[in-house]
């Protein structure tokens, strides 16, 4: 939110009182919405209880009870109530963490109080108090107008319709509602849940966000994988009824089979792998405004960056002034009244007029010292502007009569008060309406802007006619040229590194920027955006066809100066016609456009607009561009994790799934190697804590290597993986371990198992079954790099995970009464040999994948 605000008119008062504002806001609470109707935790707990899944093992659970198998009911009632408890537990967590994170965007106010402009927070708003708009404001509160100067309002979010109005003096702002052009100031007369929007909101309290894609798309996995379950569980069911078993026993079968395929931990996982992301993102400043942009990000392959702030670090200050007289230095400490200024006598006698003029057109910028250290009170370069007239020893300026603020497509702002008429602007914009201007202005422009100064133009000219003072192409004719101001911005010192890391994932740059192109192209190559030679473009020479623009954007590197926010939306439609992800930034009312039309529109946290962070997608709270390519590290790393957790479950639905198919292959003939009560043990027990880890992975230096585009989330890849590599090679350890126990034993193909021998060929096969997800948690961290070479560490939880699964493995076989109510004891010495043979087979057969695979790739 810029500083330039007015109280125009005549109208500007001391507004309230410090302590005034105090007891009204005791008295009528908070400028707050009332909070929305949330739903009762025990529905969201209802709820995770009566899913698909979950109704599928109620019934499944039914079933059994009715069949006479109580435990196994048990059993499977208490997988869903763990399942629906866990994702209840995520989700609600998530929910909480996300209101949270809304909290951090920060909803500011400017107001008269105590006879100062003072910038507040949207929620301490009380009756009374004197609102001072500008363009990209939102009003916070319903509120009276007492003045305007060209202004309009955007009430689209209340009344729908699209065309801006402009409120005459005692017409009506309502908050929620926001600010296109112009200023005004306006008494506040409602807060809270007394303003239009609260009744609103109260109406549509209940209206629910659709779902995210990246939940459509893990739904549609998951749906398919549960009817898949079922339909097997039906088809083995037929099956077994056909090899002569009775109908108890068939079911019993056909239920193993059905849970064997139920990925019972998918959703939980997912729900915390978000939550997480959506967490790490906030600590690294990236407010992710809509999840389902998490996967947006990681797909990014082209970002269109501003400059001021973003690459550079907003803290503006004069270094050089130019006047026909010669031009003068300007040294100092930030934004410290103190200062030295060096340069020819006359030119130093034309620098108070000059700073005075420049000042007048923002007159509620300032510096203060709340510690003791100076800090910009409003837009930088604005507070810049002030600090330089400090520094000139220039007195108060009269009260302005009339002002024009700044607006994107003049490119400059002007105040009108009784010592005349003062302009400031891009220089470009300013130089054509200065009568006289001498030649050497655009010299000394050329050179200050190859310099990489940001250089703004400023004029003067007697007052004008209060007839035209307030049109403003009027009153900005025929000026005189005071000089050029010449500002610097200096690189934020870790851009270089971030462009590098952009470079590196295979994503283009580009700088758009409504700067002069000598200050954009000398910032892109400072910081590594762009060659000395890369290629400069203005806003007003690009080409007229879309197909056209997106052919000459279309390079890395690229600058384009003096933009509007016309050319950025027309930018993000070409790029993306040409099959690029893309990211644009914006702070201003008017760049809403481009970044609602932008695959993810990045909006500036600390100095964008409200009407920018609402439209956008991504707010970066600290408004630096490495928090863009942070954020887009994050997004890939959770969606790799997603996919890492599929892998994992998949492969162990193979190992599962296989006793089953082998003794309905067999018409009997081996027994069962499994029950269904250790497929519950190993889906709910074993499993949970290191899928769950797996889905906590952090990005390797790998994440932000080449272009990662994120359009499937089970694809070729996954599947290969799971169902023809990991999973057969789990499986394939598993019946062996159970075969050699059986046949070490003294068991015959064809014979009925010693119930003692079975149980201990069983309690191998689940010990195979276990570690064999041990070596496979390990394989799962990368689908390209075998374990080797990945290491044990980099994850502390799934060290920790894999050690509890370890412990409940021996629990399972050795705490009574689980190894006789889950039909497995603990094995023998040779049924623990053939049980851990599973770890270097599984790891084995990873490895050898991977590496077929880069030959493959390597293969011309």
């Amino acid at each position: 939110m810029s500083a330039v605000r007015q109280a125009v008119g005549g109208t500007a008062t001391s507004g309230l009182t410090g302590g005034e504002a105090a007891r009204r806001l005791l008295r009528d609470g908070p400028n707050t919405l009332p909070a929305p109707r949330r739903a009762h935790p025990v529905t969201l707990l209802v709820a995770q209880l009566v899913h698909f899944f979950a109704l599928m093992l109620w019934v499944a659970a039914g079933l059994a009870l009715v069949a006479g198998m109580p435990v196994l009911a048990v059993a499977i009632v208490v997988v869903v109530l763990v399942n629906g408890v866990f994702s209840f537990v995520q989700e609600y967590r998530a929910d909480r963490a996300a209101q949270r994170l809304r909290d951090l965007l920060p909803v500011r106010a400017s107001v008269r109080r105590d006879g100062h402009t003072v910038v507040i927070g949207g929620q301490d708003l009380v009756v009374g108090d004197l609102l001072l708009l500008e363009a990209g404001d939102r009003v916070c509160a319903d509120a009276t107008v007492i003045d305007r100067s060209g202004f309009t309002m955007d009430e689209s979010m209340l009344t729908g319709e699209s065309k801006s109005i402009r409120p005459e003096p005692g017409g009506s702002l309502f908050a929620g509602t926001y600010a296109v052009e112009g200023h005004c100031t306006a008494e506040v007369v409602a807060t809270g849940a007394r303003t239009r929007l609260a009744g609103i909101a109260a109406v549509t309290a209940g209206a629910r966000r659709p779902r995210s894609p990246l939940a459509t798309q893990l739904h549609r996995v998951v749906r398919t994988v549960a009817m898949v379950a079922v339909v097997v569980g039906v088809v083995f069911f037929a099956a077994a009824m056909l090899l002569g078993l009775s109908t108890a026993d068939s079911f019993l079968f056909a239920v193993g089979v059905t849970v064997a395929l139920v990925p019972e931990g998918l959703l939980p996982t997912v729900t915390l792998s978000l939550a997480r992301a959506a967490q790490r993102m906030a600590h690294r400043h990236a407010l992710v405004r809509r999840l389902e942009s998490v996967e947006t990000l990681g797909s990014t392959t082209f970002i269109c960056t501003d400059k001021t702030g973003t690459l550079t670090s907003n803290e503006m200050s004069v270094v050089r002034v130019w006047t026909p007289e010669g031009e003068v230095a300007v040294t100092g400490e930030g934004y410290a009244p103190e200062g030295d200024l060096a340069g020819p006598p006359a030119a130093l006698a034309l620098l108070p007029a000059l700073a005075s003029a420049a000042a007048r057109c923002s007159p509620d910028a300032r510096a203060s010292e709340p510690a003791g250290q100076w800090h910009p009170v409003g837009d930088p370069m604005e507070v810049a502007l002030h600090v330089l007239a400090t520094r000139s020893g220039c007195a108060a300026p009269p009260v302005p009569v009339v002002r024009h603020a700044f607006d994107p497509r003049r490119r400059r702002s002007s105040v009108v008060d009784a010592e005349g008429v003062h302009v400031v602007g891009a220089p470009d914009s300013v130089l054509p309406r200065c009568v006289g201007a001498p030649a050497a202005a655009e010299a000394a422009l050329a050179r200050l802007s190859a310099a990489g100064l940001r250089v703004l133009a400023v004029a003067w000219r007697p007052t004008v006619p209060d007839a035209v003072a307030h049109v403003a192409d009027s009153v900005e004719q025929g000026l005189r040229l005071l000089g050029l101001v010449a500002l610097q911005d200096p690189p934020r010192p870790d851009v270089a590194e971030s462009i590098v890391a952009c470079r590196r994932a295979g994503i283009k740059l580009a700088m758009v920027t409504g700067d002069h192109p000598g200050t954009a192209h000398a910032i892109a190559v400072e910081v590594g955006l762009a060659g000395v030679d890369s290629t400069v473009v203005v806003g007003a020479d690009l080409p007229a066809d879309d197909e056209a623009l997106g052919e000459l954007l279309d390079h890395d590197g690229i600058v384009v100066a003096r933009v509007n926010p016309e050319d950025k939306l027309r930018i993000a439609r070409s790029l993306q016609a040409r099959g690029h992800v893309v990211a644009m930034t914006g702070d201003g009312v008017n760049d809403g456009p481009a970044l609602r039309t932008a695959d993810i529109g990045v909006a500036m946290g600390a100095s964008g607009t409200d009407v920018a962070r609402e439209a956008a997608d991504l707010v970066l709270l600290d408004d630096h561009f490495g928090t863009i390519v942070a954020a887009v590290e994050l997004g890939r790393a959770t969606f790799a994790n997603i996919r890492r957790f599929l892998t994992y479950h998949l492969t162990d639905n193979v190992a599962e799934l296989t006793p089953f198919g082998v003794w309905a292959l067999s018409g009997g003939q081996i027994p069962l190697a499994i029950t269904v009560l250790q497929v519950l043990a190993i889906d709910i027990g074993t499993d949970l804590l290191p899928a769950l880890a797996l889905g906590a992975e952090p990005a390797n230096p790998r994440t932000m290597r080449g272009r990662m585009r994120t359009d499937s989330l089970m694809d070729r890849t996954v599947l290969r993986r799971a169902f023809g590599v990991l999973g057969p090679a789990e499986a394939l350890t598993t019946m062996g371990a159970f075969l050699a126990v059986l046949f070490a034993g003294g068991w015959t193909f064809g014979r009925d198992a010693d119930p003692a021998l079975l149980a201990t060929a069983s309690g191998t096969a689940f010990a195979a079954i276990v570690l064999g997800q041990l070596a496979n948690a390990f394989a799962c961290r990368s689908e390209s790099h075998w374990v080797g070479r990945v290491g044990l560490r980099g994850n502390p939880l799934l060290l920790v995970a894999v050690g509890v699964e370890v412990v409940l493995l021996f629990l399972f076989l050795v705490l009574p009464p689980l190894p006789e109510l889950l039909g497995g004891s603990l094995p023998n010495l040779l049924g623990w040999l053939a049980a851990a043979f599973a770890v270097p087979v599984v790891l084995f057969a990873d490895a050898a994948a991977k590496a077929a695979s880069r030959s493959l790739r390597r293969s011309p």
